[in-house]
């Protein structure tokens, strides 16, 4: 009966990938998150709670405005279906344990704030203290519950990489990478620990190099790149198949 638990979590992720959706398209403008009511961009026109089910209600509407017919981004159901498979994915591979519910909460910040950094070059600082807090509790609930905790792998972990990015910020000055790279980089890693941490970083400027490539080259992007997405995408790798690969790889070194 595994499956009807998995249901249930893609459920509760697609509810909460339409928070994404709100989260994305007003934190950039500076709006409020609560006040405003969900409303249609064209007519103004008030949402009801059955055009809010997520997921649903846009295919149910054909993607059209119910008042005014006028169009709604693909976006909403494309980001409220990605972070319900995503969620999905994290139980799939760690289990039914609360180590995945502090995976799924960062996945869904890193798909919003990925986002977000490619429209506009910015990770608001918000997703990083949301990352960072999640890493502070991670860090206490492994010191409550668990044997051996390992404090100082997570602890590590926020050093490992932010300490490099900030140099090359630095020495760059923030040509090179962004501010909100060197943040992000500190509190998955306080939530990871060093050594995905280091893979996340250097699986996200391997896929960095090589579809920002292919991308100026194909559709004539412009040279300027947005590691946030980048980023987030190595760090998603490296929480789902990072520790196999890293024993595979420890193994062949004879460590």
């Amino acid at each position: 009966m595994d499956w009807i638990l998995y249901l249930v979590i893609f459920l509760y992720g697609i509810v909460f990938g339409s928070f994404l959706n709100v989260c994305i398209y007003r934190i950039p403008k500076e709006e409020s998150l609560i006040k405003v009511g969900s409303h249609c961009m064209s007519c103004g026109y008030h949402l009801k709670w059955y055009d809010l089910i997520p997921l649903f209600s846009w295919l149910f509407l054909r993607g059209r405005c119910r008042k005014c017919g006028a169009k709604i981004s693909v976006q909403y159901p494309l980001i409220e279906g990605a972070n319900g498979v995503l969620w999905v994915i994290v139980f799939l591979v760690h289990g039914f344990c609360v180590e995945s519910i502090f995976y799924c909460a960062l996945v869904s910040a890193l798909l919003a704030l990925s986002v977000i950094d490619a429209r506009t070059y910015i990770i608001p600082f918000g997703f990083n203290i949301f990352i960072f807090c999640l890493g502070v509790l991670h860090l206490g609930y492994r010191i409550i519950w668990t044997d051996k905790p390992d404090i100082w792998l997570y602890v590590i972990g926020f050093f490992a990489v932010s300490t490099v990015t900030a140099a090359i910020y630095f020495f760059s000055k923030g040509r090179a990478i962004g501010g909100g790279d060197v943040k992000l980089m500190a509190a998955a890693g306080l939530l990871l620990g060093w050594k995905l941490i280091v893979l996340s970083f250097v699986l996200g400027c391997i896929l960095g190099a090589v579809i920002h490539s292919v991308r100026m080259k194909v559709s004539k992007a412009d040279h300027v790149l947005a590691m946030g997405p980048y980023l987030s995408a190595g760090i998603f790798l490296s929480l789902i198949c990072g520790e196999p690969f890293l024993d595979w790889y420890f193994r062949i070194l004879g460590w």
